[in-house]
């Protein structure tokens, strides 16, 4: 682990879930972990939001994009040149779904670390001198969860949360049915690629990883999940308002 790794997000991130279960009566390391989940979504919220919004956006375009492909399936260049028109006169960047899911990466990589490592004496040495150390940690979250070890049941929760989250991206898609094309386009195929096997991933890889990183990513998804349902319900009645109006003017 580089000094600046450490230093920057390992150490930080550790020392605060260990001052959270210090706060907690009885050292319940389960509802630390939910308070550090909340905690970091809050600190990620703005990069969150941009990524959500961008990929709302990207899937608003999707009947114009399949408009394109119809027109111009004869002539790449052509098709080209018109895509990156509808993106730039929507003031769309396709790839800026992406950007914030990459900075946020180094936060994923430093919990996944904390959690491995586990909270131990050789760990608890790495606590800033300013803060108490927890007298006691529970770490059987709600009397049944071990947190030390892995979980299935955590693993499967949070596999079910992922497809939760997937599956409201794509029925939030713009059905696009065209007679002239048969071929779904890129994104609808990663999309449905995405519903099954990221879940299915999550809850492999579960498995054999400490309950509390499980109950980690299950609150997290959980966050984002809620997150694009209230993105999704206002964008719905921001364009029902502007609908209403335009019905208006043509009266």
């Amino acid at each position: 682990m580089t000094s600046l790794f450490y230093e920057v997000f390992y150490r930080p991130i550790f020392n605060l879930l260990i001052a959270l279960v210090d706060l907690i009566p009885g050292g319940d390391l389960g509802i630390a972990i939910i308070l550090l989940t909340i905690i970091i979504k809050l600190i990620l919220y703005p990069l969150s939001l941009k990524s959500i919004k961008s990929q709302k956006a990207l899937q608003d375009l999707q009947p114009k994009v399949e408009e394109i492909k119809v027109k111009y399936k004869d002539d790449k260049e052509e098709m080209s040149k018109a895509m990156l028109a509808l993106y730039r006169d929507n003031k769309v960047n396709p790839f800026s779904s992406c950007l914030p899911l990459l900075i946020q990466f180094p936060f994923l990589i430093a919990i996944f670390r904390v959690f491995q490592n586990g909270i131990g004496e050789e760990s608890l040495s790495q606590v800033y001198s300013f803060l108490g150390r927890p007298e006691a940690i529970d770490s059987i979250f709600l009397g049944i969860f071990e947190l030390s070890d892995p979980s299935k049941s955590l693993a499967v929760l949070a596999g079910l949360a992922q497809f939760w989250q997937a599956k409201m991206m794509i029925t939030s898609r713009p059905q696009v049915k065209s007679d002239e094309s048969k071929d779904e386009d890129f994104a609808a195929i990663l999309n449905k690629q995405m519903l099954y096997m990221m879940p299915a991933l999550t809850i492999f890889i579960g498995f054999g990883l400490p309950g509390g990183l499980s109950l980690y990513w299950l609150i997290s998804t959980l966050l984002t999940a809620l997150q694009q349902l209230y993105i999704f319900k206002k964008n719905n009645k921001i364009k029902n308002a502007e609908g209403a109006i335009e019905g208006e003017v043509v009266k």
